[in-house]
């Protein structure tokens, strides 16, 4: 099966030319992405991946960027975190079709996991609740990945929380 996904990552400071890093990734096996290099410090590879699953497609991918840019920091797998335009865009209504949605079912929608100005949702549950409660056809591929992205992103966070805590712990009793 084919997957879609982007892996987005932080440069270490030391990082070679953009040139070299693109031939390193193809050497590394990832051939198979488009690399986006408009950030500073900052690489994207949006993948297109044959793979028996989502799981397989991201961390084989994952695996081959580490070889090939030691010291790269993982931001964020997408498609995870995404506003009501992202969510309409997947699957393939208006904005204002989704938001009138999500005004109906406000009871019921998945909560999102920022509000303000742009909401933001994980886009697992919402491609869950789409499929089981409003009946749209979801891609399971794309589900597959979206769980995928999500489950990476809340372990990354937490590793993140985790080692905070850890500091801010010895420091009180020590």
């Amino acid at each position: 099966m084919e997957y879609e996904f982007t892996l987005k990552f932080a440069l270490p400071a030391n990082h070679r030319p953009a040139d070299e890093l693109i031939e390193r990734l193809g050497e590394a096996g990832c051939e198979d992405a488009l690399v986006g290099i408009g950030q500073a410090g900052r690489i994207a590879l949006e993948f297109t991946r044959e793979a028996d699953s989502a799981r397989s497609a991201i961390f084989s991918a994952l695996a081959a960027v580490k070889v090939a840019i030691p010291g790269a920091k993982l931001l964020e797998v997408t498609p995870d975190f995404v506003g009501l335009s992202d969510i309409a865009d997947c699957v393939g209504v208006t904005r204002q079709n989704m938001r009138k949605l999500t005004l109906t079912h406000k009871d019921h929608f998945p909560i999102p996991v920022h509000e303000g100005s742009a909401a933001l949702w994980h886009l697992s549950p919402v491609l869950i609740w789409l499929r089981e409660r409003a009946n749209y056809t979801i891609p399971p591929e794309l589900l597959e990945v979206a769980h995928i992205a999500m489950q990476i992103n809340l372990a990354k966070e937490a590793s993140q929380i985790e080692r905070s805590m850890h500091t801010a712990l010895v420091e009180l009793v020590a």
